[in-house]
């Protein structure tokens, strides 16, 4: 078994040429990919993995900056997960949500450990979308309250309910304006809503419009209030202190649910077990997927506090998966869990954040005319990216790319980086447990790539 954080360091895997391209062939020919314009892609053929990389159908290496969709939180093929798959595959593979079995029970105590307060009842689900659907179904018949808030700048999901709750543009073209959700401005002090000066400010004027969103909807319509502890896709915003707290106490007060979606920011990403952790917050729901077992295979969940559990105590929650707490998914789930434990991967992140991305990142914003800002948590980061400093003028406008982005995803790639991009902002995300030496040399990339980017506004 490979030490602490050497998942990288490993030989280069024979990769075959053929197969990569028929593998590529194939999916021209019969795969419909998400969020794409079919005959637009070319998608690159993965054909290895291993710790913080991956190999290309040519064999070329990436350090993967991406985590994937920033779910690889223990990095690829960690010898104990895939171990713990193939031993409970050749024990028992599938089995009814009807019926108990180690390995979800297993699951479901250590997340119980791990989550805030008493959030320790578990409901399973495939993924992070259909987690946040149940949360919100839970909340509604709580309460027996309609609506959901929600915040802009968020994503929570595919499905038709999370889509409808997200606040980003993947949500225009699925908007059908029917499904109870109302959006508000959360706390952005780099492109305040509220024009704020400073952190304390943008954190009293976003609870105070909040507030006033809750007032004009009317609180006794309001199931649930739903949240990105850090929003993720978005933009990697961190909420000014007091925020979640106040939002916390707004719920309590209206007597409204408030959901902390930890899908992204989950087990270990910010540097905590969840991101809530750093504000002392206790939510009412809180989903997860992603990094509960790095997706390996999918999974998600609801953890629950004893008061909404205790509604269903005696009548029928109505809802339910076939694969809900797969016993591959949750084997794979209790291996990731007691790995991140024994290996302190989240005290690693931590120190990640601490002690070398946010320290270069704010060099980064120093000495590029390009950066507008830097943030984040643990390894979980955004280099916001503008054309002026002082306009603030994003290099991609909001919703879309720009041939510079797209310049400055292949520079990274020409030189064997996988970057997570979203419009104008590079995040920074790699796997948890990435050696320092690795996230230095993701970092020196980057600065490379910044420098053409200085070049491309005439910086």
């Amino acid at each position: 078994m490979s030490t602490l954080f050497e998942h990288g360091a490993t030989l280069a895997p024979q990769i075959d040429a053929a197969a990569a391209q028929r593998a590529y062939e194939l999916d021209r020919l019969h795969v419909f990919h998400s969020w794409s314009a079919q005959d637009l892609i070319s998608p690159m053929v993965i054909s290895a993995a291993q710790g913080s990389y991956v190999w290309d159908g040519d064999g070329t290496r990436y350090l993967d900056f991406s985590s994937q969709l920033v779910n690889t939180n223990i990095g690829h093929q960690h010898e104990r997960v895939v171990a713990a798959i193939a031993e409970q595959a050749a024990k028992l593979c599938t089995i009814a949500p009807t019926y108990a079995n180690e390995a979800r029970s297993e699951a479901a105590r250590l997340i119980s450990e791990r989550t805030p307060g008493a959030l320790n009842r578990v409901f399973f689900t495939n993924g992070g979308a259909d987690a946040n659907e149940h949360a919100v179904r839970m909340a509604r018949l709580h309460t027996g309250r309609p609506k959901v808030l929600s915040a802009y700048r968020s994503y929570h999901g595919g499905t038709q309910l999370a889509v409808n709750l997200t606040g980003d543009p993947r949500r225009w073209a699925n908007d059908s304006a029917s499904t109870g959700t109302v959006h508000f401005f959360p706390p952005y002090l780099y492109r305040t809503t509220f024009h704020s000066t400073t952190h304390a400010e943008e954190c009293e004027r976003a609870l105070a419009h909040l507030e006033q969103v809750i007032t004009f909807e009317g609180p006794s319509t309001i199931a649930a209030i739903m949240l990105e502890s850090v929003p993720g896709t978005a933009g990697i915003y961190v909420p000014p202190p007091g925020y979640l707290q106040g939002v916390r106490e707004l719920c309590t007060r209206y007597g409204i649910v408030f959901i902390a979606d930890e899908v992204m920011t989950g087990f270990g990403r910010t540097g905590r077990w969840f991101a809530v952790e750093h504000d002392g917050v206790v939510p009412d729901l809180l989903t997860f997927a992603k990094g509960v077992n790095s997706g390996y295979v999918p999974l998600g969940g609801v953890a629950i506090s004893p008061e909404i559990a205790a509604t269903f105590g005696e009548r029928v929650y109505p809802g339910g998966l076939t694969y809900s707490g797969h016993p591959l998914a949750t084997a794979a789930a209790v291996a990731t869990i007691n790995a991140m434990q024994d290996e302190k991967m989240v005290e690693h992140a931590a120190m990640l954040g601490t002690d070398v991305i946010g320290p270069a990142l704010a060099q980064f914003a120093e000495r590029h005319a390009v950066v507008g800002e830097t943030r984040g948590l643990g390894v979980f980061w955004a280099i916001e990216l503008v054309r002026n400093r002082e306009t603030r003028e994003p290099l991609a406008p909001y919703g879309a790319s720009s041939p510079d982005m797209n310049q400055l995803i292949a520079e990274c790639k020409s030189r064997g980086l996988l970057p997570f991009v979203n419009f104008n902002r590079i995040h920074v995300v790699p796997p948890c447990n990435t050696s320092v030496a690795d996230v230095e040399k993701g970092l020196a990339i980057l600065d490379d790539v910044l420098t053409i980017a200085d070049g491309l506004i005439g910086g």
